[in-house]
């Protein structure tokens, strides 16, 4: 008798409730219950990707917004934002840009495509950026460069490492030139940081392209990657058009710039506060006193 009184797991929907015409009495499925994994395309419940948001399949590390990153990789409490309330022009009048940069920060909660601040890794204390690409798509405008310059060079006065996490479709065409020439000022404010001899440790996530793979992303010190991130400049197809030749599966991934020298290590989701923590303190520059005073 157990096996007829045992109770279903599924839900039941009654065929006859949307007979009325009624659209309130017919069944309805919670919004992101499911995910489709990029990877390996299985379909996920939701709470299965656990709060690393990670395919338990293939181990596909889904897209998360900074302050889901932030709240995986940072010490609870210890981050201080900076750099806030700097307003993006319109340089162009691009047709509602405006208005696109009014409903994104009202639905991110971000002011722009880039958090910025200071906080501890594993004790450590860094200056940290972490891109959103739920931000037009982590694009870089005029004001995450001047955010992630401003970093740079609160880090190069206050003598710390800076870690960021990039992600990016590249520069924002709604800017123009303008975009364009973040690239050239973030890569002169590193260059400064390096000069001080200070650490600069980047972490590409999924997507980095564009002008952000072309400047900041790649001038870290030490180059981390989270699996089967997409990494590169130009498309594929663009690439593929110009040199006239097929490109193999894997071009442009994480797995496939390590083997070829552009990334120092892919780090699981879960394990990246461990190996950063680990970084920095054999970066730091207490670390570095104890030797020379050794």
């Amino acid at each position: 008798m157990a096996l007829f009184n045992k109770k279903s797991k599924y839900i039941r929907i009654n065929p006859n409730r949307s007979r009325s015409g009624d659209k309130s009495t017919l069944p309805e499925v919670p919004d992101e219950l499911f995910a489709k994994c990029p990877g390996c395309k299985h379909t996920i419940y939701s709470k299965d990707l656990g709060v690393e948001k990670v395919c338990p399949f293939c181990a596909y590390n889904f897209r998360i917004s900074a302050m889901d990153r932030l709240s995986l990789v940072a010490d609870a409490d210890t981050f201080t934002e900076f750099f806030t309330g700097i307003d993006s022009e319109d340089p162009l009048n691009f047709p509602g840009y405006v208005e696109k940069l009014a409903a994104t920060k009202a639905k991110t909660g971000l002011d722009e495509a880039v958090l910025t601040g200071l906080a501890t890794i594993k004790g450590q204390k860094t200056a940290l950026a972490i891109m959103d690409s739920t931000f037009i798509m982590a694009s870089m405008g005029t004001v995450v460069g001047e955010k992630i310059t401003r970093l740079f060079e609160y880090a190069t006065d206050e003598k710390l490492p800076v870690v960021i996490f990039t992600a990016s479709g590249g520069a924002r065409m709604q800017e123009g030139i303008m975009s364009l020439m973040q690239m050239a000022k973030i890569s002169a404010a590193v260059k400064r940081h390096s000069n001080a001899g200070l650490l600069y440790l980047t972490i590409l996530t999924d997507p980095t392209t564009g002008g952000v793979t072309a400047s900041f992303a790649m001038l870290g010190d030490i180059i981390l990657a989270e699996p089967q991130t997409m990494i590169g400049f130009a498309g594929r197809r663009v690439i593929e058009q110009t040199v006239r030749e097929d490109l193999p599966e894997d071009f442009q991934k994480a797995e496939f710039l390590k083997a070829h020298g552009f990334v120092d290590k892919i780090v699981k989701r879960m394990e990246l506060p461990g190996v950063i923590g680990q970084i920095l303190k054999l970066h730091s520059q207490d670390n570095k006193g104890g030797h020379e005073h050794a």
